[in-house]
């Protein structure tokens, strides 16, 4: 008997197992959520209010600018070398200062130069006083005029010699074309030096130039005149700059137009080879209509915006102009005292009811 009852017992546990886990199997309503649905299903549509923010439409100055990217170089450079050869005896410039047009940098030994000068140039009294003599022979018709000129031309020929060998004591000089920055020098005093020893760079970098392209599409709008700002990683300051020169034709390999401005660098803060950023005006525009970009829906290739009025979203096609990084102009579609709808933009329906969290 009490086998029976030990037994009964486990059979009545195992039931009551397998009907707790069934019934925990069982979906359960959730009264709260219940409540909440039917009283969304019971809202109309149409008065569903949704939190928006707005921008009230003002006139205002719209620049349409480029950005791109340039890089400043310097007005003028040159490698400098001497044109002809020989020991260099002198250098006259301390590295990386400025110097003046002119001012002589560098030289080579002269010393054979300066020697045959010296003797064509003690020369030259005789050579005039035999001119003088045959002269005035000629007037006494003591000579002929063939022996006149005879004495005229070896005078002639002791100039152009004497001035030869000027120009070759000239070539031993090394000066330095325009005001400018030298940079390291390459040579010492005592080498030898050709037209090919590069002896140093000199940089005009008082005014630069900025080099830049633009694409083709905007090529027409950039004339000579035009100005720019530009500024350089490392400066808070914008810095102004005008186009002075612009290439022939379209680059057809780029499909950009090359393009160069000037910028005075008065004080030489800038160096030339930096990398700049550029914002190029294209236009600007008065009184325009501005909205910012996010208000603009595009539906079935026309831009749609949501205006706000008596509590309401209406939808309105607009016209687009320009663009900025932020804003695009309208053209039409809207006027000065509208109110537009810029959050939200995507939930919004004609006529759905909206309430204003935020007004610009």
């Amino acid at each position: 008997m009490n086998k029976k009852l030990k037994w009964a017992i486990i059979i009545l546990i195992g039931v009551g197992i397998v009907g707790g886990f069934v019934y925990s199997q069982i979906p359960k309503t959730n009264k709260d959520l219940e409540a909440a649905d039917k009283i969304v299903k019971s809202t109309p549509a149409n008065k569903r209010i949704l939190n928006v923010n707005a921008k009230v439409i003002t006139p205002q100055l719209l620049t349409d600018e480029i950005l791109i990217n340039g890089s400043l170089v310097p007005d003028e450079e040159v490698d400098l070398s001497f044109e002809t050869s020989g020991k260099i005896v002198k250098i006259n410039f301390d590295e990386g200062s400025h110097v003046k047009k002119g001012q002589l940098l560098a030289k080579v030994n002269d010393r054979s130069l300066q020697a045959q000068l010296q003797k064509l140039e003690s020369q030259l009294k005789l050579a005039e006083d035999r001119v003088y003599r045959q002269s005035a022979l000629l007037k006494k018709d003591a000579v002929s005029q063939e022996a006149l000129e005879q004495v005229q031309t070896e005078l002639a020929t002791l100039h152009a010699d004497i001035e030869l060998v000027k120009a070759n004591i000239e070539l031993t000089e090394l000066r330095a074309p325009f005001d400018g920055v030298i940079g390291l020098r390459q040579v010492s005093e005592g080498a030898y030096a050709t037209p090919t020893t590069f002896i140093a760079s000199l940089t005009k970098v008082s005014p630069l130039k900025i080099e830049f392209a633009v694409p083709e599409r905007y090529a027409s709008d950039i004339t000579k005149g035009t100005n720019l700002t530009f500024n350089i990683e490392g400066k808070l300051n914008d810095y102004s700059a005008k186009v002075y020169a612009m290439e022939s034709m379209i680059d057809p390999s780029t499909r950009t137009l090359p393009i160069r401005a000037i910028y005075p660098n008065t004080q030489r803060e800038l160096l030339p080879g930096r990398y700049t950023s550029i914002k190029l005006k294209r236009a600007e525009i008065k009184d325009a209509i501005a909205i910012p970009s996010q208000a603009i829906i595009p539906e079935m290739g026309k831009d749609i915006i949501f205006l706000y009025k008596s509590g309401k979203a209406q939808p309105v096609e607009i016209t687009r102009g320009i663009r900025t990084e932020s804003e695009v102009q309208v053209v039409e579609g809207l006027q000065i005292g509208d109110t537009i709808i810029t959050s939200g933009t995507l939930q919004l329906r004609t006529g759905l009811p909206v309430t204003l969290d935020n007004i610009d």
